[in-house]
């Protein structure tokens, strides 16, 4: 747990001085609350210790008090404000870099597609996990600042009154401070059980709301919501457990307090009128101290929950890249002739070969027509052309240049494939036109979506180009989701244009349509088609067939 915790620190460096002007803002608040006490100590200790003089000493302290007290009770407020201020910004500013670095790992080793990992579970992760580290942060670390603080400050004050004093009080603090250490590791399991528990009910909810059609069709809307009720009731188990952990903390810490307190109100009984201001001091500032220290002692829940999420961060993040890029990149190619020779292809080392010896050659220009039916590789060679995934064997070249050696961004700017089932997001057309091209100007959104003839049925909406596309694209039919994905794909400067079964599920005359769109908005680009079937208006330049993970040439 200490080790995650740590490297998350270390990501959150470029906030540093947000999170140290945080501790710093927390402590000073703190402080200022120790010295309103302190100064009140002084006055009444003064006044019980010279008994019938107290009228005379209290008057010789009251003018300097109150020159001390009034701009304390002043910056009282004002230091807490910053306190909550400027820690809550450090926290949002630091959590959300957090989100953006998960983001962009889990982009980087899940190119093509969430796999083996659901979607429940990964946006638990980005969300809830990343959450819970702001406990490190605003549960853990500004309280420990401050109470750090108030032990030293403690001991500085009553210390120079009288050391054994300062001893008696300074060592249930102390050990207040130290109580989160102590049973982190206890709450740790706890914590733990808790973030993989949120996961399960997450993937519970989430699995079947993906695919309502199939759960209400198979009448297992039931069963779907019994498991939900299931794991709901693990979670909270598991969150319970947690709760009792931090409530036995809570309670440990309280009985330190209060042992400094009842210490410090003993000495004051014990010393006699020598100690009795000492004491009395000591007992103010017990009670100062229990409102930072008051709070450490469930610090070793939020540790512990922070702990877990980190750890199961670091777990979906450190899964290797599937292709990393190259430590020395090639010089880009000035052509896109696309080569491949001798592939060999499998997804994993139980599973068959997909290819075994493939070749293709795609001149710049060119137009390859690649038929087969469902297994035969066809989407798993676009995954290989764009380095979703890396061969066994063989290599692939564009312009000459082997793709191994070219960095992904790099070769992502040169191949773009339009997937069969190319996704319209929850967003603007715009939005989801300059995904492709992000500076992209509003000419060059209407230019493309002319090409992909669809421009008119944008034209006629209220909104136009910033009509939202609903989830998936619900917003259109099939045929014009289809044809505004294209237009996407047309805003790529990318040479070479892998189009993957790009009218699948769409009826038969739109799918002609569409292909016929397709040939006439392609232009000079070099073009793969991934299709089961040609309807005779594609015009390749060439057709293969993927048999036995090889490409044999077919008739026209």
């Amino acid at each position: 747990m200490g080790r995650d915790l740590i490297r998350v620190l270390g990501l959150w460096g470029a906030r540093r001085w947000w999170l140290l002007a945080g501790a710093l803002a927390a402590v000073l608040s703190t402080l200022a609350g120790i010295a309103l006490l302190v100064l009140a100590g002084r006055v009444v200790a003064g006044a019980v210790a010279q008994g019938q003089a107290g009228a005379t000493a209290l008057a010789g302290l009251g003018l300097a008090a109150l020159l001390w007290l009034r701009p304390v009770m002043l910056f009282r407020p004002v230091a807490r404000y910053l306190e909550r201020l400027v820690t809550h910004e450090a926290t949002f500013r630091a959590l959300a870099d957090m989100r953006v670095w998960f983001f962009t790992r889990l982009a980087e080793r899940l190119p093509a597609g969430i796999g083996l990992r659901q979607a429940g579970d990964l946006l638990g992760r980005l969300v809830a996990d990343v959450e819970s580290l702001d406990g490190l942060y605003l549960r853990v670390l500004v309280p420990a600042a401050s109470s750090l603080a108030v032990v030293v400050a403690l001991a500085m004050v009553v210390g120079a009154a009288d050391p054994g004093l300062a001893a008696l009080l300074a060592l249930p603090l102390a050990a207040a401070l130290m109580l989160p250490l102590l049973l982190a590791p206890v709450a740790a399991r706890a914590g733990e059980a808790a973030a993989v528990a949120q996961g399960r009910l997450r993937n519970a909810v989430v699995d079947p709301l993906t695919g309502i059609e199939d759960t209400l069709a198979a009448n297992a809307e039931g069963r779907a919501a019994a498991r939900v009720a299931a794991e709901g009731a693990a979670l909270a188990a598991a969150q319970r457990d947690l709760a009792r952990r931090a409530a036995w903390g809570g309670a440990a810490g309280s009985l330190l307090m209060q042992a400094a307190l009842l210490g410090a109100l003993g000495w004051s009984l014990a010393a006699g009128q020598a100690g009795l201001a000492a004491g009395l001091m000591g007992v103010f500032l017990a009670i100062a101290a229990a409102e930072a220290l008051g709070l450490m002692p469930r610090a070793g829940a939020a540790m512990a929950a922070a702990g877990a999420g980190a750890r199961r961060l670091f777990e979906a993040a450190d899964t290797p890249e599937p292709v990393p890029d190259p430590v020395a990149p090639a010089t880009p190619p000035t052509g896109h002739a696309l080569r491949v020779t001798g592939l060999r292809f499998r997804w994993a080392a139980d599973r068959p070969l997909v290819f075994d010896g493939l070749d293709l050659d795609l001149p710049e220009g060119a137009r390859i027509a690649l038929l087969g039916p469902s297994g035969t590789g066809k989407s798993t060679l676009a995954a290989l052309l764009l380095k979703f995934a890396a061969p066994e064997a063989g290599r692939i070249t564009l312009g000459g240049v082997d793709i191994a050696m070219l960095p992904a961004a790099e070769l992502r700017r040169r191949v773009t494939w339009l997937t069969q089932d190319a996704r319209l997001f929850d967003d603007s057309i715009a939005a989801n036109l300059r995904l492709a091209a992000p500076a992209a100007a509003d000419a060059a959104l209407w230019a493309a979506l002319d090409r992909a003839q669809v421009g008119d049925v944008v034209r006629a909406l209220p909104d136009r180009l910033d009509t939202l596309c609903g989830e998936g694209g619900l917003r259109f039919s099939g045929g014009q989701a289809r044809r505004i994905a294209l237009a996407r794909t047309l805003l790529s400067p990318a040479s070479v244009v892998i189009l993957d079964e790009p009218a699948a599920g769409l009826d038969a005359d739109t799918e002609r349509a569409f292909l016929q769109t397709l040939d006439e908005a392609m232009g000079g680009r070099s073009v793969i088609l991934i299709q089961h079937q040609l309807l005779g208006v594609e015009h390749p330049t060439r057709i293969l067939r993927l048999a036995a993970g090889r490409a044999i040439p077919a008739a026209g």
